[in-house]
C-alpha cells in the first residue's frame, strides 16, 4: 500500500514548513488527489489518521478533494471534464484527446498555528 509512503511524505513536508514558519503544529492540511492518481483516497485517510499521532500534524484537518479527469481534444478543441470511462471527446466522440488534469495528487495547503 503506497498510500502509507504518501502518508510519511505529507507528514515531513508538514514538519519542513512548521519549522521553516516557528510553527508548533499543523491544524488543516488540504490535498488534491487525481482519480487517475493511484491513489485510493479511503485508504490514505486512514493512514493518516492512524500515522498522524504523535506528530505536529496530530490535530491537523484532513481535506481531500478529488480531481475528475480533464481533457482537451485535440481534433474539436472541447476542453472539460470526463463523466465516465469513456476516453473520447464527449462532444465529438474522437479518441484524439490528451488528459491535462486528474492524473496528479499535491498539497495544496497548510494552515499553521505559530509560535506566541
Amino acid at each position: 500500500m503506497h498510500e502509507f509512503s504518501i502518508v510519511d511524505s505529507l507528514l515531513h513536508l508538514a514538519d519542513e514548513h512548521a519549522a521553516k514558519h516557528n510553527a508548533k503544529k499543523v491544524t488543516k492540511l488540504e490535498i488534491k488527489i487525481g482519480v487517475l492518481s493511484g491513489v485510493e483516497p479511503d485508504l490514505l485517510k486512514t493512514a493518516f489518521e492512524t500515522f498522524k499521532e504523535g506528530t505536529i500534524c496530530e490535530e491537523a484537518e484532513f481535506i481531500m478533494n478529488i480531481q475528475p479527469v480533464v481533457i482537451k481534444c485535440n481534433k474539436c478543441g472541447f476542453e472539460g471534464e470526463l463523466s465516465k470511462d469513456e476516453y473520447l471527446c464527449p462532444k465529438c466522440q474522437s479518441g484524439e484527446i490528451k488528459i491535462i488534469d486528474g492524473e496528479d495528487m499535491y498539497l495544496m495547503s497548510l494552515e499553521l498555528e505559530q509560535e506566541e
